[in-house]
């Protein structure tokens, strides 16, 4: 990659590249999920706007979307949630992530956060690695779940 991407806080003209480079990765349009989650994000009422993109001239290629929390789910401490993560295919491997992580951490813990926390699938074993590599450690809290017949 010949340039180092900038990282800025999200903005509602991203969606089209948010849902383009999700789309790419999860071969599933998405659209209408990141329209609610970026009102949602966005909502300077109800919510600080912690999501972040990564440009390289002027293109989003890469996101990290995440919610801070203020004593929900029983948990006293200030925390934050990352619940999105997406680079461009084409610039995979180049250290987006990477610098959206780092970038995403620097702001909550300027915002107070004490832990984030993430979800990850069991068999993915490149995320998990991922976060891994950014310090992350499985949490002493259970994720449960139920499956509706």
């Amino acid at each position: 990659m010949a340039q180092q991407a900038k990282m800025r806080i999200m903005k509602p003209s991203d969606l089209d590249a948010i849902v383009r480079i999700d789309e790419q990765t999860s071969r599933q349009n998405r659209r209408e999920y990141y329209e609610r989650k970026l009102a949602v994000l966005l909502d300077k009422l109800h919510t600080i706007n912690s999501s972040l993109v990564a440009e390289i001239d002027g293109k989003v290629v890469g996101f990290i979307m995440g919610d801070i929390y203020f004593g929900e789910f029983g948990i006293p401490e200030t925390s934050a949630t990352i619940d999105t993560l997406g680079v461009d295919p084409a610039l995979q491997h180049h250290g987006i992530a990477s610098d959206l992580m780092d970038q995403f951490i620097m702001n909550m813990k300027v915002a107070g956060v004490n832990k984030i926390y993430t979800l990850v699938n069991w068999e993915d074993f490149g995320l998990e690695r991922f976060f891994s590599r950014h310090k992350f450690v499985p949490s002493k809290r259970i994720n449960l779940e139920l499956t509706l017949p």
